[in-house]
């Protein structure tokens, strides 16, 4: 429903309106002479009939939820988001100890503690492929529980250079890491998997055609997806609330565990430690510019169809105010200090790429603008501009094709 026809049917009771309807006519009818009563009172007994229809103007448009979800009053809340603590705007003004002070904040907001638990990884089901070595890893990112990994290593004498592969969201939750590298030992995944990469990635496995190139690759599933679900979709807002009653986050968690992913990538020995990438698409990318501003392991990100200014993204039709998805990467309180774009600048000098599709409807090109122009901002004041690719690419929607993956394997391959 529109502003407009809610607001009609209220101001005029018609005959066909349901007792529940006249039910709400009449206490908001009630609220807002009530609130007109107040103000009179205030203004005093001489108070004029135009201050009484000024006083209840206010109250008489109130219509409580718009179209989206969204609260009738949204865009006063949008005001109140001025990011405080951004580069530029914050008073902290060395940039060190801006992104020391920035991350501390990010990490308040993601309500899941620093997990130092041993990781404990075990190998298994070696396979040879075509120039890399595929094998699955078994290891404790939290003391809560083990996740499976897949883990492919190329031919040759390292250490080389790494890639920390994040997967998307899609509503797809059967499988998770395979939807970037190809599952060697499970039939019916694999032909879940070939579907997936057929619709996103142009039937290409990019972890599968990182290895051959030359980089190991980490692939891992996140909570709800693969081997740790499948949740389904209306399951998703339970979930997080769950998490959010239980004090914890579900979005924090997974920004845990990607940077706890990038860390034990680093540290095997047949990876250089300097020349680790974090890179992914959709909800991956976002996972991938968080990881590279909360971690020190990781030297650069490439993220592809996910970025944007907040307030831009929060408008009728859009896709993040449906809730579900969006409970992935919602740190609750965040936006009172930081943007997205503040928080990947975190990341800053390093280098960083960011991909979107000009069709792509989940991201309004405005939103996308003013998330690049930040970023180009924040790495031009470290004298790294040349350290920042964005790109929109015309004639693509939300997709990682063929062409854009290659450029960002040369990108890589010039950065690491």
């Amino acid at each position: 429903m529109s502003n407009g026809s809610e607001q009609s049917s209220l101001d005029r009771p018609s005959l066909d309106q349901s007792p529940l309807d006249q039910s709400r006519l009449d206490r908001r009818s009630f609220v807002a002479g009530a609130g007109a009563a107040a103000l009179l009172g205030v203004a005093g007994a001489g108070a004029s009939a135009a201050q009484a229809a000024q006083a209840t103007a206010p109250a008489a448009q109130v219509t409580g939820i718009v179209e989206g979800n969204l609260p009738d009053f949204h865009p006063l809340l949008k005001e109140e988001l001025r990011f405080p603590l951004a580069w530029g705007t914050s008073p902290v003004r060395d940039f060190r100890a801006w992104r020391r002070t920035a991350r501390a904040r990010v990490e308040e907001h993601l309500l899941v503690e620093r997990d130092h638990t041993p990781y404990g990884q075990e190998f298994s089901g070696r396979a040879e492929a075509d120039g890399y070595t595929r094998e699955s890893v078994t290891l404790s990112l939290t003391r809560y529980e083990r996740v499976r990994g897949s883990l492919l290593t190329p031919h040759g004498t390292g250490p080389f250079p790494a890639v920390l592969l994040l997967h998307d969201h899609g509503a797809k939750f059967d499988i998770g890491k395979e939807k970037l590298v190809r599952p060697w030992d499970d039939d019916t995944r694999l032909a879940s998997a070939q579907a997936w990469a057929d619709r996103c990635f142009g039937g290409r496995f990019v972890g599968d055609e990182l290895a051959r190139r030359g980089y190991v690759v980490l692939a891992l599933d996140a909570l709800g997806w693969g081997d740790r679900g499948p949740v389904t979709y209306e399951q998703q807002q339970a979930l997080a609330s769950n998490f959010f009653n239980l004090g914890s986050s579900l979005a924090g968690l997974m920004a845990r565990e990607d940077v706890r992913a990038a860390a034990f990538l680093a540290g095997l020995d047949r990876v250089d430690r300097r020349r680790v990438a974090a890179v992914g698409f959709s909800m991956g990318a976002f996972r991938a510019w968080q990881t590279a501003a909360l971690s020190d392991d990781i030297a650069a990100a490439a993220s592809v169809c996910w970025m944007t200014g907040l307030k831009e993204v929060m408008v009728p039709g859009n896709n993040i105010l449906r809730g579900q998805s969006s409970y992935c990467m919602l740190h609750p309180g965040l936006a009172r200090h930081l943007d997205f774009p503040d928080v990947a600048s975190i990341a800053a000098p390093k280098p960083s790429l960011f991909f979107h599709g000009a069709l792509d409807t989940l991201f309004p090109a405005e939103g996308v603008r003013v998330a690049h122009e930040k970023l180009h901002a924040v790495w031009r004041s470290r004298h790294a501009g040349e350290h920042l690719r964005t790109k929109v690419w015309p004639e693509l929607g939300h997709v990682f094709t063929v062409p854009q993956q290659d450029e960002v394997f040369t990108w890589l391959d010039a950065v690491l």
